[in-house]
């Protein structure tokens, strides 16, 4: 322990007395200064990460030196906006993606008889990239609903002449019409 009362803060480097200390990785903060470098928001022994000697919080550390690329979200099938500026990350620009258009089959293809095809776009859906879906196999991409283009999964879908929908798509396309139906809520309206 320094002289002067107090080991030193690892955020401010002013002493930190017993009563306000917080311990992480050794390092002593200030109740009020142990926060997450990129976010501000506080922590505690259950939310930080640390990285060398700068903290965060798991969400924030998560997008900072986590995986990055394809299946790495934010969790609970959302897709993030957030490219990591505020964080320092300089996101990578990548090509757009462009189906080949080549309707010869592979030599690959033909020698190990991929018989699946999507029906979405016509060609071959190898295992790697298959969904099965309305007694079909999807690639990934195209395993979307045919009229708002949100991505399904097999307990969202439904199907209807070889085609695939989100249920509330399926729901207002093929539904029940008339008089009574469409006024929320599942109940009927009464009309006297």
């Amino acid at each position: 322990m320094p002289l002067g009362g107090g080991n030193k803060c690892g955020c401010c480097q002013k002493t930190v007395y017993f009563a306000e200390e917080v311990q992480c990785e050794g390092k002593y903060f200030h109740k009020s200064c142990f926060l997450c470098m990129a976010c501000k928001k506080n922590l505690d022994s259950t939310t930080v990460a640390c990285h060398s000697d700068e903290i965060y919080c798991k969400s924030c550390y998560g997008k900072k030196y986590g995986p990055k690329g394809y299946g790495f979200g934010g969790g609970a099938g959302t897709l993030s906006m957030d490219t990591g500026a505020h964080l320092g990350i300089t996101p990578e620009e990548t090509a757009a993606h462009r189906p080949t258009n080549n309707p010869n089959a592979s030599k690959l293809a033909t020698k190990f008889g991929s018989s699946d095809v999507c029906p979405r776009c016509a060609k071959a859906v190898y295992s790697a990239e298959k969904v099965l879906g309305g007694g079909n196999s999807w690639h990934k991409g195209c395993f979307r609903c045919a009229k708002c283009g949100k991505g399904l999964e097999s307990t969202t879908l439904a199907d209807k002449d070889g085609e695939i929908y989100c249920k509330g798509c399926y729901a207002k396309s093929f539904g029940p019409k008339g008089f009574g139906f469409g006024q929320g809520a599942g109940a009927l309206a009464h009309a006297q």
